[in-house]
């Protein structure tokens, strides 16, 4: 017998899918990092990561859209964290300019998906 799953309606939301995928990312990228920056980069760029689907998931389940909407914008400002948490890994070495190019680009990407989300619902 298939046990139940309970689905969120978070789970269905696009958003929130991109941000896991990209929380990730950023997980497996920060590996690579040198073990002195464990409680600094490593642990501030996953915190980050992890906290733009944590935002949404929180988010979603308010009973108004400016609370949603408040939450999103946590999701944007953490965003805005991992996005300078790569800029730095980049400049010290620790991620090649590819690396830091595709995670750019999927930053960019969400941050939009973030802004056009906020939009909707005001």
């Amino acid at each position: 017998m298939d046990e139940f799953i309970p689905h969120f309606k978070f789970e269905k939301l696009q958003i929130w899918q991109k941000a896991m995928d990209f929380g990730d990312a950023v997980f497996e990228l920060s590996k690579s990092f040198p073990k002195d920056e464990l409680y600094n980069l490593i642990s501030q760029s996953r915190r980050a990561a992890d906290s733009i689907a944590l935002n949404i998931a929180e988010g979603s389940i308010s009973q108004s859209n400016p609370e949603f909407t408040r939450f999103l914008n946590y999701a944007i400002r953490s965003l805005a964290e991992v996005v300078t948490c790569l800029h730095k890994a980049k400049r010290r070495e620790y991620i090649s300019q590819d690396d830091f190019t595709v995670l750019y680009k999927e930053s960019f990407h969400i941050m939009n998906m973030l802004q056009s989300f906020k939009s909707k619902l005001n």
